[in-house]
């Protein structure tokens, strides 16, 4: 149904929130005790600074402060706008307020694409109070802007949409009048590729359903017909489903059988399906330990840097991070010792009584604690030769039982002697030295 929509804004323009209220996410902002919306409804006029993702609100939230603030709203992108044209809107600006005391709200997007240079013409105009201005920019602000910019400026911190953030303005596309007005429905599936597809950005979303209503028309679309409209695979997932325990578990399984290109294979579909890449972070961490151990004490470092990368940068620049941490705990030798140790320790301690720490491990803090023999016969380990006491540590009714069984793999097999002297002299068996 080509031109179903023909002479209509595009969907983001005719949904576009036309008050603070309706603005779908950014409620650290814009929430009842959020600093912008104070800002906003006070008296105050201040230059603004919003800093944050494309489709985070920021051009939207500048629209509506404009029109609270009473002023006329003056769009400019620093991508394209020479200085000279906006000089002329600065200079403009500042007559209306000298001849009627009233101010227009500049909105200069993409703010960090000006160099330094030219950000200095605006620090007079700001300095003296001529314009109202807001400045947006996707890029760090403390390495695009100049010092004298940023002190002019009061910053403000834009989110991507979270997945409750995406539905809810799914599903506002969809009813409302100005949308679909009820007449396009998505399957569940269909708005979960949609959700994975905008990446945190509502004008994307937005811009792929109306693209996909365009191509497919009206009534119920599936993930299938929506990934064709939009020119995606829709891969097949869940993050809750069956799908979702089935790929990690294909991972795991890869990663553990040192399969490097099926572990790289199967890293690369969860993150391309729209997996969160904390959980899979986690999950690498889990089998440096479960299936690496002290075979390769560095796989448990990698995984968790790795996972501090995920968190540092986020998608999709944490992606080699994460590949790096799956391929070394695939490469590294395995062993399962660690896992094994535990989860015996773990099953003794829940089929045993809680017997006592044993006298001579508890420190005897009072002198009744003393009379009473706490301590008696502990020996200060650091005082013998080798650093190894002849002196049990479990409790009576476990004493001698064995968890850590080191493998031949890797360091464990380094490992493996110096655990078996170690165990022979706390039991007593061999002399110091």
């Amino acid at each position: 149904m080509v031109g179903l929509w023909q002479g209509k804004a595009p969907l983001p323009e005719r949904l576009r929130p036309r008050t603070l209220d309706e603005v779908v996410g950014q409620r650290h902002l814009l929430g009842p005790h959020g600093p912008l919306r104070a800002l906003v409804d006070g008296e105050l006029r201040i230059s603004l600074l919003f800093w944050g993702p494309p489709g985070s609100g920021k051009t939207t939230v500048g629209r509506i402060i404009a029109a609270r603030w009473g002023a006329r709203f003056i769009q400019k992108s620093a991508a394209v706008a020479s200085v000279g044209q906006v000089r002329g809107v600065l200079e403009a600006s500042r007559e209306l307020w000298e001849r009627t005391g009233t101010r227009d709200l500049l909105f200069l997007d993409e703010v960090h694409r000006w160099n330094r240079a030219q950000q200095d013409l605006l620090l007079p105009f700001l300095e003296e109070g001529s314009i109202l201005f807001i400045g947006a920019t996707t890029e760090n602000p403390s390495f695009a802007l100049r010092s004298a910019l940023l002190s002019r400026t009061q910053l403000f911190v834009f989110e991507p949409l979270d997945e409750e953030d995406l539905r809810a303005l799914l599903r506002r596309a969809l009813d409302d009048p100005r949308g679909f007005g009820g007449r396009v429905k998505l399957a569940s599936c269909a708005e979960d590729f949609l959700i994975r597809f905008a990446d945190g950005d509502a004008r994307r979303l937005l811009s792929g359903l109306e693209t996909a209503v365009e191509v497919r028309g009206e009534g119920t679309l599936g993930a299938e017909e929506v990934a064709q409209a939009v020119g995606r695979k829709a891969l097949r997932y869940d993050r809750a489903g069956e799908e979702h325990y089935n790929l990690i578990s294909a991972l795991h399984k890869s990663v553990r059988n040192s399969d490097v290109d099926a572990a790289l294979y199967w890293l690369v579909r969860m993150l391309e399906s729209g997996e969160d890449p904390r959980y899979v972070a986690r999950r690498v961490v889990r089998m440096a330990s479960e299936d690496v151990g002290l075979a390769d004490p560095w796989a448990l470092p990698l995984a968790v840097a790795a996972a501090q990368a995920v968190e540092q940068v986020g998608m999709p620049e944490c992606e080699l991070a994460l590949a790096q941490a799956v391929v070394y705990v695939a490469l590294a030798p395995k062993s399962n010792a660690l896992y094994v140790g535990y989860g015996e320790a773990k099953r003794d301690v829940a089929n045993t009584i809680d017997e006592p720490v044993p006298l001579h491990l508890r420190n005897p803090v009072t002198e009744v604690m003393r009379d009473l023999g706490y301590g008696k016969g502990y020996i200060y380990a650091h005082e013998v030769s080798d650093k190894v006491a002849s002196m049990p540590g479990l409790p009576e009714g476990l004493r001698g039982k064995v968890y850590f069984h080191p493998t031949d793999q890797g360091w464990e097999q380094t490992i493996a002697e110096r655990l078996a002297r170690i165990r022979a002299r706390i039991r007593g068996g061999l002399p110091p030295g």
